[in-house]
């Protein structure tokens, strides 16, 4: 009897990295487009002591989060993770959920808050796990070579 199930493989920290700094370019130019956005409604300025001075960093996470969540939940790729041949999906192989992205998400801020320790795990675990694969029950699939 034979077995039809294949091995997933899951791509290492520097390929991760790397994947990230390509979304990180795209974000900061989305992030940029949006203070554009914001000045526009505050009469040009964002000065401290301002209303949308105090919500441009929620405004931020906001505008971060449905640019990641965007992409996990409708193929699982962002830019950068096509670029280095990887996709995201959940657990049991299906397609990321709001939900879990949002876990992921937040999972992944805390990872870089503790200076990047919850990426670091990843060479500790045996699958190349990260914090926030293991809170939101997804993975990062290696498409090198097929899957």
């Amino acid at each position: 009897m034979s077995d039809n199930t294949k091995t997933v493989l899951h791509p290492g920290l520097v390929r991760r990295l790397l994947a990230a700094l390509y979304d990180a370019l795209l974000l900061l130019a989305l992030l940029f487009v949006t203070t554009v956005v914001l000045m526009i409604f505050n009469q040009g300025t964002l000065q401290p002591g301002q209303l949308l001075s105090y919500l441009r960093l929620p405004v931020y996470i906001v505008v971060s989060f449905l640019f990641f969540g965007w992409f996990w939940t409708h193929g699982g790729q962002t830019l950068g993770m096509k670029s280095w041949k990887m996709q995201l999906l959940q657990n049991n192989g299906h397609a990321v959920t709001w939900p879990v992205a949002l876990i992921r998400f937040v999972t992944a801020m805390l990872s870089w808050a503790v200076f990047g320790l919850g990426f670091l795990w990843s060479l500790f675990d045996s699958r190349n796990r990260t914090w926030h694969d293991i809170a939101s029950g997804s993975e990062l699939h290696d498409l090198r070579g097929g899957r």
